[in-house]
This record gives C-alpha cells, structure tokens and sequence, in this order.
C-alpha cells in the first residue's frame, strides 16, 4: 500500500535527529563559560549599585516629602531586586527547561 504525500511530511516530522547537548565538541567552551560567568558577575555588582541608589532615592524622597522620589525609589529597588533574583537564579532555570525539554518525546 503507497504511502501518502501528507504521512511522508509527518513521518519527517516524527523523526528523531539524535542531538543532544555534549561538552567538549567545540573548542573555546571553558573561555565561553568563563567569559558568561564574568558578565553574570558584573550584572550583579551593577544590581547592588542600583539597589543602594534606589534606596537612597527612597529614603530621601519619604524624609522630604518628595513623593515622586519616593515612588521612583521604591520602583527602582523592586527592579533591582527582580534582576538580582533573575541574575541568581539563570542557571538553574535554564536548567530546568532544558531538562524538562529533553523529556519531551
């Protein structure tokens, strides 16, 4: 029995290419990893730095009764904290989809 244009495209699509992530295939991995690493580290100093500004601008706005300070402030400092929290938690959420992804059949 022939099989049909349509099954062949799905038969295509179901196939299984056999790729998977693996170290050590392309040279440069370790300075990749370490220049991510330093980036990642940077982020997060800059994050302390916007942290201890916005602070600053909160504080300073609620004892001048500057209320768009201290709206700015407190905006600022939810920011930093989500990129700290961001920043902190990368690997692991990239991990977990990755894994959750290779589950996928």
């Amino acid at each position: 029995m022939p099989v049909s244009p349509l099954a062949d495209r799905f038969i295509q699509l179901a196939y299984d290419p056999g790729i998977s992530p693996k170290g050590g295939g392309l040279p440069g991995l370790a300075v990749l990893k370490n220049v991510v690493n330093s980036i990642n580290l940077f982020g997060i100093v800059a994050v302390v730095g916007a942290l201890a500004v916005s602070l600053a601008v909160w504080a300073w706005g609620h004892h001048t009764g500057g209320h768009q300070a201290e709206a700015n402030g407190k905006k600022g400092a939810t920011v930093a904290a989500g990129a700290a929290l961001g920043l902190g938690a990368a690997n692991g959420v990239v991990a977990f989809f990755s894994t959750l992804g290779s589950q996928v059949h």
